[in-house]
């Protein structure tokens, strides 16, 4: 698996390319704690994610209220049908952020910041 960034204003992008397993699971987990040290948003591009394990899953659960509790959100897009099915299976299609496409993530980034700015105003 690689994994690359794209720094954005509001957001910081990851993209995935490849198997998210036991072993790779562990890049993925610092990428998105790095992002949350850095107070970031995170738009997780699965466009050219193959496979994600239980390991890899369980990477995402494990930062759902952590991002919460500062205000910041995971966005995935891009899934295929198959990854989006484990996702589904497992219930996370209902607790995290999963989206078509990158247009519409970045309107869940700004429909939250939008949210986030009136409640501090």
């Amino acid at each position: 698996m690689d994994i690359t960034k794209t720094i954005g204003q509001e957001y910081t992008q990851i993209h995935i390319d490849g198997d998210v397993d036991a072993s790779s699971a562990i890049e993925l987990d610092e990428a998105l704690e790095q992002l949350l040290d850095d107070g970031v948003n995170a738009l997780i591009d699965c466009t050219k994610l193959k496979y994600i394990s239980s390991a890899g899953l369980g990477v995402f659960m494990s930062y759902l209220s952590d991002f919460e509790n500062k205000d910041l959100v995971i966005v995935l897009h891009n899934l295929s049908d198959n990854v989006y099915k484990v996702f589904e299976l497992i219930g996370l299609s209902q607790l995290l952020n999963i989206v078509d496409n990158t247009g519409q993530a970045i309107e869940v980034i700004e429909k939250v910041n939008e949210k986030s700015s009136k409640e501090y105003n």
